[in-house]
């Protein structure tokens, strides 16, 4: 270890200090350090008396304050009592002058409710018997307006029938105009709102249908629907390996969120009117039973990705009928033609368009009827309504005039035969 060292301030040299010299001034150092501890540990010893001391002042100063305020809160609180007992003599002595007051004007108010009571009890009787007196009037009124009544009601019944029934023809007949009318608007609203974007979007996807159609059979004819001819987007006419026909299949493609069941027979009235032995409908929203595709009501109906996998099988299927067709054709008679025609396809649609023309007829028929026997029923319990308070209100009549008010035809039970007569007769 070296030695410390010091630097001479004038001349710079470096001295070293060893213990010779530096023990001198470690006790000197030593020595001054004790003489200021010893000064700090007696000024700490006066700080801690003289805290004591203003700790003992203090304490007593605070027993003299709590005495001063102990006397003045006894003497606040003395004089707030005295104080409130004389607002609380003074506040009793207001409410008796006030209930004192309150019970005169009671008993004024309950001399001129009595005074009006006996006026209002006066004023009472002279009304019960003017009321007494137009009672009778009425009932009078109402015996006289009640013949007139009786007179002409079964007249009346049969006008209000005959009437009710000619009103309830016309306002169908309206009605069924008007609903028509408002399907008319409504499609033609339809039409215009969905011409725009659905237009193009369908016609995108009937070009992409005849296109992916054509790739897929080159040998058959694809060709769209003109406009205006009939329904359906495009008929394939289906051709054999040597090119002769084989048959037609039509197909409609749809472009819409929801499905409807108005296409299928659109569609099949656009089958018989293009002569197609198979109608296709290819749409993105498919009917709730099927999946991908299936046959509907005479009509297929598939999801755009199984639309060549049905042409095939739909193609397949014309050109294996058309083949044993030729095969018989030298063989067929005007009878084998009849039977053929009865039991092709053609027949079966003719057949089913005539089915579905008298089931829109009979449920339209139905429609009507229950129409109609509603509105009859609803009649017939007004007319009851209206006959049986005529029954009720010519009861009371009767209750209160006695045998006086005459018997009215229709209103009373008929007389029970007389037991004698009816020994007689057996």
């Amino acid at each position: 270890m070296t030695d410390p060292t010091i630097i001479c301030p004038k001349c710079g040299t470096e001295i070293k200090l060893t213990e010779s010299l530096a023990a001198p001034l470690i006790e000197s150092t030593r020595r001054e350090y004790e003489e200021r501890m010893a000064k700090k540990d007696l000024d700490v010893a006066k700080r801690e008396s003289s805290l004591k001391e203003r700790e003992e002042a203090l304490a007593k100063e605070k027993e003299a304050v709590e005495d001063l305020v102990d006397a003045k809160l006894r003497e606040e609180r003395a004089k707030i009592a005295a104080e409130e007992a004389k607002k609380a003599r003074l506040a009793l002595a207001v409410d008796l002058d006030q209930k004192t007051k309150e019970n005169a004007e009671l008993q004024a108010v309950l001399e001129q409710r009595d005074a009006k009571l006996a006026e209002a009890q006066k004023a009472q009787a002279e009304l019960i018997r003017k009321q007494r007196e137009l009672d009778d009037a009425r009932r009078e009124m109402e015996l006289t307006v009640e013949k007139r009544i009786q007179e002409g009601l079964d007249a009346t019944r049969d006008q209000a029938r005959k009437e009710a029934e000619e009103s309830l023809t016309l306002k169908m007949k309206e009605r069924e105009k008007t609903i028509a009318d408002m399907q008319k608007q409504i499609e033609e609203l339809k039409r215009k709102a969905e011409q725009g974007s659905q237009q193009l979007q369908g016609e995108v996807q009937e070009l992409e249908l005849e296109k992916l159609l054509t790739a897929r059979f080159p040998l058959d004819t694809i060709a769209p629907v003109p406009k205006g001819e009939f329904g359906g987007d495009v008929v394939q006419s289906v051709m054999g390996p040597l090119g002769q026909p084989c048959g037609t299949i039509l197909w409609e493609s749809k472009r819409t969120k929801n499905w409807s069941d108005t296409w299928l027979p659109k569609l099949r009235d656009d089958q018989r009117t293009a002569k197609a032995e198979y109608a296709v409908i290819v749409s993105q929203a498919l009917p709730k039973e099927v999946e991908t595709f299936d046959l509907v009501d005479g009509v297929w109906v598939a999801h755009p990705r199984t639309t060549l996998p049905l042409a095939s099988a739909l193609r397949q299927m014309l050109i294996e009928v058309a083949l044993a067709r030729q095969s018989s054709e030298g063989q067929q008679t005007k009878m084998e033609m009849v039977y053929g025609y009865l039991t092709g396809p053609r027949f079966r649609q003719r057949v089913h368009a005539i089915v579905e023309a008298f089931s829109s007829m009979q449920a339209d028929l139905a429609r009507e009827k229950k129409a109609i026997m509603k509105q009859w029923a609803k009649r017939e319990e007004q007319i009851d309504r209206v006959i049986s308070a005529t029954v009720g209100m010519y009861g009371d009549l009767q209750g209160i005039a006695g045998k006086t008010l005459q018997e009215i035809e229709g209103l009373s039970l008929p007389a029970p035969e007389d037991e004698s007569e009816g020994d007689v007769q057996e």
